[in-house]
């Protein structure tokens, strides 16, 4: 067993150490690792107005790819192009083609390894199976999955127990044999039908990980890389217990790491934040099978790339019949989640807002996106406004759309809306909406103490003080409906997303006396034709900072402080070093 001699440099200067146990082979030369993940769906570029903005606008697949050839130039024959999941989901040109737009443009990448995340599952086994499995899948990503396996698929039972994908690959790339192995997330997308992977089984990656990197070290490989959606925590988690990974390439919880974050084996783990806002390159330096040296940045995806022409055509096709133009058939376009159609196109103004509406505050920010963000806000109040109940209610899991002070498009409202809602009212009692803020713990992989997904749910005509440090179930405090408290044993009605498939739940929580909003003339209402038509019935159809309540969740203990100096990190749980 041999010992890495690590010397780490991100590209701007800053210097790191680690040491990881590793068999190895004998190769020497060195390698560049291209890394995107989180993609949900943003094929052009978003505003940024977070406070670590880099510029005007972020992400677009056409800058991306301008830097992605920019960097195989530098390292001719010596780079390997990685996407680490949840990118067939999150705007309306990949819900709407269900997740076909994502494929034609993407193909052009060349990605030479993929992994799924729980997003990509959306549209359906016998969907993901076409896209990603077979002599000629539609998606040629090369995928690689250690922990997802068929389990009586029709049709397919004699493959049951076999991994859909293979688990890992070998590449020879700049004189080096590198190992991929990778992992998708362990639970299913959070949408409307609960059997929507049935056929596939997944498991939380542990005993794959410890299988597989043995496994692949005894293929005397240079170097082991993880690629995997299991997100940082989880990740750390395994890279901590189990020694001979170099790299964990990471997504999942849209977390930006601008310097590498080490496990207690020495292993380097990065992730890319969301929405193509980032791409990282990192390069990696064996000599005789020891990594000597390891160099990382993370590159913002902003103005100051050019778009690259050809992917830019890309994108304007698959994006024709959904934007106003010759192309654009009102109502030939049908969400293949609800049923509506596409009246208008995407690029419609729908109203106008005076505050930027987002959720990805830092954990030591005001309002951090754990907590709360204005986009959720302004999203639970337009549900119970047009639900004409007491509450409105969203999950509270980041959201990357951000939308800046100006005009609002009816696509802005897809990428916060992505997974084909509708919008209902039902009665839930005060246990039930105590419970859906204080979430409950993450599975075997998660830190002791998280909550679900790391955030708080996103709530409308409440509020309520929330203690970090306090017991699981003890968080939440001084829950209150105007001036009186939240009462436990009474009901309220709530409003929020509703699915067909599970017709007795809002928001995934058992509701009675459920009335799902729609048109006058009954016909169905996307939640985006729900917010929109919100939109249209404010003053001046516009959100204003007097009209928009913010704050509605109050910290009443600081979260704890950021660790291994990524500010979103999930903020409880074993978490320091």
């Amino acid at each position: 067993m041999k010992l890495n001699k690590v010397l780490v440099a991100a590209l701007g200067g800053a210097i790191f150490a680690a040491c990881a146990p590793a068999l190895a082979g004998n190769g020497s030369g060195e390698l560049t690792l291209i890394h995107m993940g989180d993609l949900h769906g943003h094929l052009v570029p978003h505003p940024s107005v977070r406070s670590d903005s880099a510029g005007k606008t972020e992400g677009g697949v056409a800058r991306i790819y301008t830097l992605v050839e920019q960097i195989r130039r530098a390292h001719p024959g010596k780079t390997l192009l990685v996407n680490t999941g949840d990118t067939l989901h999150g705007g309306a040109e990949a819900m709407f083609t269900r997740g076909e737009a994502m494929i034609e443009v993407l193909n052009a990448f060349r990605f030479d390894a993929y992994t799924p995340g729980n997003w990509d599952y959306v549209y359906g086994a016998d969907k993901f199976l076409s896209y990603f499995t077979g002599a000629k899948p539609l998606a040629r990503w090369n995928p690689v999955v250690a922990n997802l396996y068929y389990d009586n698929y029709p049709g397919l039972e004699a493959k049951s127990g076999q991994t859909v994908a293979p688990p890992y690959i070998v590449r020879e790339v700049g004189g080096l044999r590198v190992g991929i192995i990778g992992f998708t997330s362990d639970r299913g997308p959070q949408a409307g039908d609960p059997k929507i992977t049935a056929g596939l089984r997944f498991t939380d990656g542990r005993a794959e990980f410890e299988k597989y990197v043995k496994e692949v070290r005894a293929k005397d490989v240079d170097l082991v890389v993880v690629i995997s959606e299991l997100g940082l925590h989880g990740n750390m988690t395994l890279a901590d217990a189990i020694p001979g990974v170099d790299v964990i390439l990471s997504s999942d919880k849209h977390e930006l790491t601008p310097e590498p974050v080490f496990s207690r084996n020495g292993t380097l783990i990065v992730e890319q934040g969301m929405d193509g806002q980032m791409v990282g390159e990192l390069r990696v330096r064996v000599e005789k099978g020891v990594v000597a040296d390891k160099r990382y940045v993370s590159h913002r995806i902003t103005e100051r790339l050019a778009e690259d022409k050809g992917i830019a055509a890309l994108v304007a096709r698959v994006r024709a019949p959904l934007v106003s133009g010759a192309s654009f058939k009102p109502g030939a376009v049908v969400n293949p989640f609800s049923g509506a159609v596409l009246r208008r196109p995407i690029d419609t103004v729908v109203g106008h807002t005076e505050v930027p509406l987002y959720r990805s505050n830092f954990g030591d920010e005001p309002m951090p996106a754990v907590i709360e963000g204005s986009s959720h806000d302004f999203l639970t109040d337009a549900f119970r406004s047009q639900g004409d109940a007491q509450l409105g209610i969203i999950t509270g899991f980041r959201y990357g759309t951000v939308v800046a002070p100006g005009p609002i498009t009816l696509e802005d409202l897809y990428h916060f809306m992505p997974v084909g809602a509708q919008i209902a009212r039902g009665e839930l009692s005060g246990k039930q909406i105590k419970n859906a803020i204080e979430g409950k713990p993450q599975n075997t992989q998660a830190r002791t103490g998280e909550w679900v997904n790391g955030w708080t749910a996103g709530i409308s005509g409440l509020t309520a003080g929330f203690d970090p440090l306090a017991a699981q179930g003890a968080r939440v405090t001084n829950l209150r409906i105007g001036e009186k408290p939240l009462d436990m044993e009474a009901r309220y009605s709530v409003a929020g997303f509703w699915y067909p498939q599970i017709p007795n739940l809002i928001n995934r929580l058992p509701a009675t006396g459920v009335t799902v909003v729609k048109d006058q003339d009954g016909t169905i209402l996307d939640a985006t034709d729900v917010v929109a038509r919100y939109l249209e019935s404010l003053p001046g159809k516009t959100v204003t900072r007097a009209g928009l309540q913010l704050d509605r969740i109050r910290l009443v203990n600081p979260l704890p402080a950021a660790a291994h100096g990524v500010r979103e990190v999930q903020p409880l749980g074993e978490v320091a070093r």
